[in-house]
């Protein structure tokens, strides 16, 4: 079977490719976010500052994110297999390195490298993408993406792990503590690489393999790409900088200790990571436009909610009302409770909305997903990294930790509003005659018009 045969000839082969690239992408995303627990311990070891903690993941991030458009148009080229074995291999030995690492220089050079980990996802995406029909794309790329709750590995293992583990075991070879980690990382990371290459089919679909960059790299011209990048950084990067961030929200605004904000803050993970398949099932069904319709307008007004600052407000009712003007004050405070619920909302819909976003691609560049896939996932990763900045600089500036929120809910607009500029502009370009005559009111005219191409 060439390289070129139908990808839904071959059910089983496309489905060994799903499930070990799901679980390869799981355990390389762990690997990447890995120093968001392991910092505690390697700050005390080391004795850093927060500022240089927090590069040790900054790093990381940065490369997992800068790469992403590269390796995706590598999977096109020659193939998902070769690339994916050969990317999970690269981060071996940096795993293996941050675990031997002896000084804060050492530390941040070996976080750079295995950061590479991070760049698997645009790999897979192409790789499901060749081998999966177009009715099936959008629930394939959902089970791969929700390989993101690797985010959440670190934090329920590293912590035992860390605690149970001795140093010096098996004469020194096997370190203990946090160094642990990494190191039995670098053991999975083998084993993955080894069952990656030889438990997926022996060929390969290459949808890039006879074409020159430059025709792999033209679709990046198009403002829809970049669109869907924006798109991305709403549900992915923001996803990213939450996973970071909230822990030390609950810890700064409630009170908790890390150990509970840290499992408030899996509420949050595990629907941003879990229900990307039930997005991609509901994007294959009713479409992804429609869908990312009610993904921005429930963040929109879940993220309005989280901006609101807690404390006392001041409301004057003027003469015009009440004879003599009136000045009332009342207290504004959400509870833990609500708050976790409302986060818990936003991962749901940053959990179906990733899906959607991945939709959308195949749909619109079915010959150039490693591409298109690739810059979206990078632009969407490096929102990832420079949000966290930005929440900590607008929070330096106003003092209130909510604008962490109210720079989400920016974004979550702006993106919503270029979704529905969008859609009203397909609509007048398909029907130009009824511009200026739809009645929007009246529901059967509505009805009676067929839905415009996605965009």
């Amino acid at each position: 079977m060439s390289s070129t045969t139908s990808p839904q000839l071959n059910d089983k082969g496309k489905t060994s490719v799903l499930v070990l690239s799901s679980i390869g992408f799981t355990l390389m995303f762990a690997v990447w976010l890995m120093f968001g627990v392991l910092g505690i311990p390697i700050r005390e070891e080391f004795g850093l500052t927060d500022v240089q903690l927090s590069w040790l993941s900054a790093v990381a991030i940065l490369n997992g994110s800068i790469w992403r458009l590269v390796f995706g148009i590598l999977a096109d080229r020659f193939g998902g297999k070769i690339v994916f074995t050969l990317l999970v291999a690269a981060a071996i030995i940096p795993s293996y390195m941050v675990s031997r690492a002896d000084s804060y220089t050492e530390l941040m050079i070996w976080a750079f490298f295995v950061g590479i980990a991070g760049n698997a996802f645009s790999v897979g995406i192409a790789w499901n993408s060749a081998w999966y029909p177009h009715e099936q794309k959008g629930f394939a790329l959902g089970v791969f993406g929700a390989g993101n709750v690797g985010a959440s590995v670190t934090k329920f293992i590293g912590p035992a792990l860390i605690a149970l583990v001795p140093a010096g075991l098996a004469s020194g070879f096997i370190p203990g503590g946090w160094r642990f980690v990494p190191f039995l990382y670098c053991i999975l990371l083998t084993i993955m690489a080894i069952s990656v290459w030889f438990f997926t089919p022996k060929h390969d679909h290459k949808p890039g393999a006879t074409r020159p960059l430059k025709e792999l790299l033209a679709p990046l011209k198009h403002i829809r790409v970049w669109r869907f990048s924006l798109y991305y950084v709403v549900v992915f990067g923001a996803y990213v900088a939450l996973s970071v961030w909230l822990p030390k929200y609950y810890v700064d605004v409630y009170g908790m200790d890390l150990k509970h904000a840290a499992l408030l803050t899996a509420l949050f993970i595990f629907p941003a990571s879990l229900l990307r398949p039930i997005g991609g099932y509901l994007s294959d069904k009713f479409g992804a436009r429609r869908l990312m319709y009610w993904v921005f307008g429930v963040m929109f007004f879940a993220t309005g909610l989280l901006s609101l600052p807690q404390g006392y407000f001041m409301v004057h009712v003027p003469t015009r009302f009440v004879a003599a003007g009136e000045t009332e004050m009342f207290h504004f405070a959400m509870n833990v409770t609500w708050f976790t619920v409302l986060v818990f909302i936003v991962g749901v819909c940053m959990g179906v909305g990733k899906a959607a976003v991945y939709k959308y691609i195949p749909e619109y560049f079915p010959h150039d997903v490693g591409a298109v896939g690739g810059l979206v996932g990078m632009l969407g990763a490096l929102g990832g990294f420079f949000l966290p900045p930005m929440f900590a600089t607008i929070l330096e500036l106003t003092w209130l930790p909510q604008t962490t929120f109210f720079v989400l809910f920016l974004v979550t607009t702006v993106s919503y509003m270029w979704l529905h500029w969008t859609v009203i502009h397909m609509l007048q370009q398909a029907s130009p005659a009824l511009e200026n005559q739809l009645d929007f009111k009246d529901p059967q005219l509505v009805a009676s018009i067929a839905e415009p191409p996605q965009s």
